[in-house]
């Protein structure tokens, strides 16, 4: 019977093997990198997707149930720079011809589905009559600021000009206060109606509508001009602005409060609180799309979101009809 002999593996197919093995384990290394890198990519660009999609839901949601967009303001004929478009970016760059820099801000009055006490009455409801805004202060906003407080209204480059009146609710460079009544006619010629009335809302010198029983309890025209709903009362419901705006690269969302949020001894719209909704904010662009007297007023919002680790890019844009879900 022959003798199998035993061999082992010499020097060289050993040295071999290793090598082989070796060349293999770099070559799978290198494979599970690049799948662990497209997914980090991936995973990165879904929550900026999430993000700004919620945060674009957050803006055209109050768009759309909103009664009233108070911020761009339309474009001045009157000026070189297009006033109805507010674009910003994060690093600033240098603006479009014409355009604002560092001024990107969306603000409407707030919707009636905000009831942050939860006690049953919306919160833009602030004298509880079950109705929105109709008995304006001169200082519509009654935050005690011209135009809507620590925003550049105009964007003129200036918050709240010291010298400017309160009741200067468009914030305009002349400093004209209550030139503009609420009564169907673009009184100071800025193709806006009605943004800036004094305390007689509509201007005609009579509590409520004149000749008109407003609050239907058969008596015309009783009381103060300044009781716009002829209730008894003056200034009692005032604008509540939800604003949008960038704050380094963060895109706040400002909404009033029906608390004393600033502890001052009583609520007015001074009372809010702000908080981000989206991060790494690199173009927040706003536009007031000119109705041309078609009655509808449309909103042009762009968001783009850049991540700070791979520099991927989400944009997303949609336009929306002001009190279009109303």
């Amino acid at each position: 019977m022959t003798k199998v002999a035993q061999q082992g593996f010499t020097l060289i197919e050993m040295l071999v093997s290793l090598m082989l093995a070796a060349v293999i384990i770099a070559g799978l290394d290198g494979v599970i990198g690049q799948v662990l890198n497209t997914h980090d990519i991936v995973s990165e660009k879904n929550k900026l997707t999430r993000e700004a999609r919620f945060a674009m839901e957050q803006m055209t949601r109050a768009v759309s149930r909103s009664r009233l967009l108070l911020l761009p303001l339309a474009d001045l004929p009157t000026t070189t720079l297009i006033e109805n478009i507010r674009e910003q970016t994060e690093p600033p760059s240098a603006p479009p011809t014409g355009s604002l820099l560092a001024s990107a801000v969306l603000a409407v009055t707030m919707p009636g589905y905000f009831d942050l006490d939860g006690d049953g009455i919306a919160d833009a409801d602030n004298d509880s009559d079950s109705r929105f805004d109709e008995d304006l202060p001169a200082d519509t906003s009654n935050d005690g600021k011209p135009g809507i407080r620590d925003i550049d209204d105009d964007g003129n480059g200036i918050k709240d000009f010291f010298l400017s009146p309160n009741s200067d609710d468009d914030e305009s460079a002349d400093m004209a206060a209550n030139e503009d009544a609420i009564n169907g006619l673009d009184d100071d010629n800025d193709g806006i109606i009605g943004e800036d009335p004094g305390a007689d809302n509509n201007g005609d010198g009579c509590a409520g509508v004149c000749g008109v029983d407003d609050d239907a309890d058969g008596g015309l025209d009783e009381g103060a001009a300044a009781d716009d709903d002829e209730d008894g009362s003056s200034d009692e419901d005032w604008y509540d602005p939800v604003v949008f705006y960038l704050d380094n690269g963060s895109l706040m969302q400002r909404t009033p409060v029906p608390w004393d949020e600033n502890s001052s001894g009583s609520v007015t719209g001074a009372d809010f609180v702000a908080q981000p909704i989206a991060d790494n904010v690199t173009r927040f662009r706003v536009e007031r799309v000119p109705s041309n007297g078609s009655g509808v007023q449309l909103v042009d919002l762009t968001l783009e979101l850049t991540s700070p680790i791979t520099d991927e890019t989400v944009s997303l844009h949609s336009l929306v009809r002001i009190g279009g879900a109303l």
